[in-house]
C-alpha cells in the first residue's frame, strides 16, 4: 500500500470524527431541550400524568446524555486506534483491525452481484464515508459485527457465505488495502 493509501484511511478516519463530533452535538442539543421540557412540565405539572410526561422528559434528557457520553468514548477509541494502528497491508496478509477491504458479493437466490468496500474500525459500524474529492464510498464495519467476524483472518480470494437479515449472500475479498 503506498502513501497514498494511508492517506486516504487517515482522511475517512478524519471524516468519521466529523460524523461523531455531529452527533454529539445533536444529543447535546437534544439533551438540553428534553432537559428544559422536563423542568417547564414540572413547574406547570397540574396532574399526575403532567408529572409522568415531565418525569418522561426527564428521562430522555438523560438518555440523550448517555448518548453523547458513549459517542465521546467512541471518538477516543477511534483517535487512540488511529494514532497507534493505521498501517499498510500487503495484499497477501490476512485481514484485520484497520483493514481497508473490497469485497464481491452475490445474492445467492437471485444472482444479484454488488462490489463493497469496507474499513474495519473498532467504531463506527455503518456509517458510511466519502472518498476524498467524492472519489467513491465505503461503509464502516467493527470485527464484532456478523460481516466483520466472517472477514477477520481472510485473505484476497477468499470466499465465504454469510445470511444477513434472512439473505443468504456469498462474499469473494477481491483486495486487501
Amino acid at each position: 500500500m503506498s502513501s497514498g493509501s494511508l492517506d486516504r484511511k487517515k482522511h475517512f478516519v478524519a471524516e468519521l470524527k466529523a460524523h461523531f463530533s455531529e452527533s454529539i452535538s445533536a444529543a447535546r442539543l437534544a439533551e438540553m431541550n428534553a432537559g428544559q421540557m422536563s423542568e417547564n412540565m414540572r413547574s406547570e405539572a397540574t396532574s399526575r400524568g403532567d408529572a409522568k410526561a415531565a418525569v418522561e422528559s426527564g428521562r430522555m434528557a438523560v438518555a440523550h446524555g448517555q448518548r453523547r457520553e458513549r459517542t465521546k468514548q467512541d471518538v477516543d477509541r477511534l483517535i487512540a486506534f488511529a494514532s497507534r494502528s493505521l498501517k499498510n497491508f500487503r495484499r497477501d496478509a490476512p485481514i484485520e483491525l484497520g483493514a481497508m477491504v473490497d469485497v464481491r458479493v452475490e445474492e445467492l437466490e437471485s444472482g444479484a452481484v454488488e462490489e463493497r468496500t469496507f474499513f474495519i474500525l473498532p467504531v463506527g459500524a455503518g456509517t458510511d464515508l466519502e472518498g476524498p474529492g467524492g472519489d467513491g464510498f465505503l461503509s464502516v464495519i467493527t470485527p464484532e459485527s456478523p460481516v466483520g467476524r466472517s472477514l477477520m483472518g481472510r485473505r484476497v480470494g477468499d470466499s465465504f457465505d454469510t445470511e444477513i437479515k434472512g439473505v443468504e449472500r456469498e462474499w469473494t475479498v477481491t483486495d486487501l488495502v
